[in-house]
């Protein structure tokens, strides 16, 4: 069958046909910029997974490696700055 004007199936940029397909018909820049568009997302998310055991009192923030801690507060300091001027962080984090 062929999919009609309507039809629509989502994947995960993970999903093999997707992997295969890209690396069929796009460049290696464009390749490279959506694993940075991943990238920035999974260290969103652990910065969140460290916020929360931190939280729960499950590690101590000051247990992570010195460089890590220093990278997290610096990130956390960017997004307040940006937050208080009314920008969407998740937008550009």
């Amino acid at each position: 069958t062929v999919a009609g004007p309507n039809s629509a199936e989502k994947k995960s940029l993970t999903d093999e046909e997707i992997i295969d397909f890209l690396k069929d018909n796009l460049d290696n820049k464009f390749l490279e910029s959506l694993l940075a568009h991943s990238d920035a997302g999974l260290i969103r998310l652990l910065e969140d997974l460290i916020n929360l055991l931190t939280k729960k009192n499950i590690i101590l923030f000051t247990e992570l490696p010195e460089k890590a801690q220093e990278k997290i507060i610096e990130r956390e300091q960017i997004r307040e700055k940006i937050s208080s001027q009314n920008i969407i962080v998740e937008d550009i984090l």
